[in-house]
């Protein structure tokens, strides 16, 4: 448990705050957290379970495994929606820009995107953010990501905003292939079924092999404390312009994804502003079931909670309680 508060301790003195105030809000009720999120890892056992809270008045911080990386999945995809949202207050990207979508630029499934081509093939960037950080289409995510000069590019921008321990190495088809023990994305491979027929006729071991090493894999990961760095940047404005930061969170907002994780957990009265990621299970095992968010209590206090859960061999419902509990726990910790 003590080691639990000293790691916080640390990492907030290297994170800082917002301002260099004292917080007004009550402080976190640190043995709560250590006891009650202990008892959820191990409820959660055999995954990995991160749990952490950050003030965003005061920056008082705490968190299970702070340092430890876990796999993103679709939570990327609200770095991905800062870094566009950076090259539109720089001038060099319109919303109003319209992309030609082609078979080539597909990407596998979720993706409304995809499962309607050709029928449509053109949209704005607007509407590809809004469909990448609140619909979680991984077309318009991927498609967004090369126009603004691809993986390396978006990190890039977060390093240079001071964000270490956020990676973004690969676009979703390839983190999909790779996961999957597939080769090159194929258009045809898009929708749910061809993907599937495609996973099958790979060799069974080779199968495992690629699913178990998405776990491990340092790639496309993040640690705690750097989501809740990004949350903590992005609330005080330091990532973008006011009209994109209040774009961006009212995107997060409004996503319909993860209803039953985070949100599910909040006391009445509380909004959410949050990304969730999913990798889906096979072999019965969930790589990541994952959400990360802004909470606005009523009384007007915000927090920036992360929750990751990777390694899980419980049903999805069940992996979403966790996170719910999760968040219940802290709502109660800061009451």
């Amino acid at each position: 448990m003590r080691a639990l508060l000293v790691t916080a301790i640390l990492l907030l003195a290297a994170c800082g705050s917002k301002d260099d105030t004292v917080a007004k809000t009550p402080p976190l009720n640190v043995k709560l957290l250590d006891r009650e999120v202990t008892l959820l890892a191990e409820r959660a056992q055999p995954a990995r379970l991160e749990v952490a809270v950050q003030n965003l008045e005061g920056g008082e911080m705490w968190a299970r495994n702070a340092v430890q990386s876990f796999p993103m999945q679709s939570v990327f995809k609200a770095p991905l929606g800062a870094a566009v949202l950076a090259e539109v207050d720089a001038g060099r990207l319109s919303l109003d820009e319209v992309i030609t979508i082609g078979d080539m630029d597909l990407s596998p499934q979720y993706s409304a995107i995809a499962a309607a081509w050709p029928g449509r093939t053109t949209y704005t960037v607007g509407e590809l953010l809004d469909r990448a950080v609140s619909d979680s289409d991984n077309t318009a995510a991927d498609v967004l990501m090369r126009r603004i000069g691809g993986p390396g590019v978006l990190n890039a921008w977060l390093v240079g905003k001071g964000l270490q321990g956020l990676r973004i190495d690969r676009y979703e088809r390839e983190l999909a292939m790779d996961a999957l023990g597939l080769h090159s994305f194929r258009p045809a491979w898009r929708t749910a079924t061809g993907l599937d027929q495609a996973w099958t006729a790979v060799p069974e071991a080779d199968r495992r092999r690629a699913w178990d090493a998405v776990m491990e894999d340092p790639r496309d990961s993040a640690t705690a404390s750097a989501a809740l760095g990004f949350l903590r940047m992005l609330d005080a404005g330091q990532l973008l312009s006011p009209a994109s930061t209040k774009l961006l969170l009212k995107l997060m907002t409004d996503t319909p994804r993860g209803a039953a994780r985070l949100k599910a957990g909040l006391p009445p009265g509380a909004t959410l502003a949050h990304k969730p990621g999913s990798s889906g299970a096979r072999f019965g095992v969930t790589a990541a079931t994952n959400d990360i968010g802004i909470v606005t209590f009523r009384d007007g206090r915000k927090y920036a909670v992360v929750v990751f859960l990777s390694g899980s061999t419980a049903d999805q419902k069940a992996q979403d309680a966790i996170v719910a509990d999760a968040m219940r726990i802290i709502a109660r910790a800061v009451d």
